[in-house]
């Protein structure tokens, strides 16, 4: 039972933080039908923003990881919107391919221009909460699971309200449901799909803190596995569906650590793919995706 209840903790922290890259995936879809796969990258720039500036505030302090959590998620968010505007904005309009193209090219430039900033070789991220583990009945929680945890339900919570019980968020679902009805009543649609992108990346940003804090080295190749298996968990709920990211992910976080702890530990992404290929199967628009008609 022991060993079921840490498989389970370590799921739901590895769960958490790929539902904060999923849900970036999501939204942008939800908005603009098309896959953003720099997104994944984003949460890189994330992890080295906390890094840089969990150097410069006092170790081992719950203030200093809010602190850095909050710079991730604010340069993250500046860097998503930059990225809508300079990059995807011109192409609006165009052939679908000519995006998810240039959404791999702007993948590929983040990745070696982090390599060329940054260098390749991994560094170890800084200890900017303390480091406390608690033991019960041979169960052990590290602070650093707990912090996952608490943190992303939050921002999941925040999420959820910002979308349903805002204008913004209002705006947000109007965009998407009819983007040209949207812009005939007045709804701005450039900066709907800017704070889009913004609020995406910042939850990237957090997400890239939060899995250094979980495993504390960082490279700028560390977004390519964690945003692969993100994006199979946005499509695994049903990609364009924020509660079936979220849900997604979670399944997927608990299914790999439970497979990672037993024998067939070897082939833990295998299985975790093939669980997805089973549901799709069953469900192709994924757990909690809706079936919606093509115009053409």
């Amino acid at each position: 039972m022991t060993e079921f209840l840490q498989q389970l903790l370590n799921g739901l922290s590895l769960g958490a933080i790929y539902a904060l890259i999923a849900l970036g995936y999501t939204m942008v879809y939800g908005v603009l039908r098309f896959i953003n796969f720099a997104h994944s990258d984003v949460f890189m720039v994330g992890a080295f923003i906390g890094y840089f500036a969990g150097q410069r505030l006092p170790h081992d302090s719950v203030l200093s990881g809010f602190a850095t959590l909050a710079a991730a998620m604010a340069g993250c968010a500046v860097l998503g919107i930059l990225i809508e505007r300079v990059v995807y904005r011109p192409l609006r309009g165009g052939p679908t391919l000519n995006v998810l193209i240039t959404a791999i090219g702007m993948s590929l430039f983040l990745e070696y221009t982090g390599q060329l900033v940054f260098g390749a070789t991994p560094r170890p991220f800084p200890s900017i909460i303390p480091a406390r583990i608690i033991s019960i009945h041979g169960l052990v929680i590290s602070m650093n699971q707990v912090i996952v945890i608490v943190v992303a339900a939050l921002l999941m919570v925040a999420l959820e309200l910002a979308v349903y019980r805002t204008k913004i968020g209002t705006a947000m679902r109007a965009v998407a449901l009819n983007p040209k009805a949207a812009q005939l009543v007045g709804i701005n649609i450039d900066v709907v799909i800017s704070f889009t992108f913004g609020l995406g990346s910042a939850l990237a940003g957090a997400g890239g803190v939060l899995y250094a804090l979980n495993y504390p080295s960082i490279d700028p190749l560390m977004g390519v596995v964690p945003g692969l298996k993100a994006f199979v968990a946005a499509v695994l709920g049903g990609v364009g569906n924020i509660p079936g990211a979220a849900l997604g992910a979670l399944i997927l976080g608990m299914t790999e650590t439970f497979i990672d702890g037993s024998r067939w530990s070897t082939y833990k992404d295998a299985i975790a793919f093939a669980v997805l290929i089973g549901i799709l199967l069953f469900r192709p628009a994924g757990l909690l995706g809706r079936y919606a008609t093509e115009k053409v």
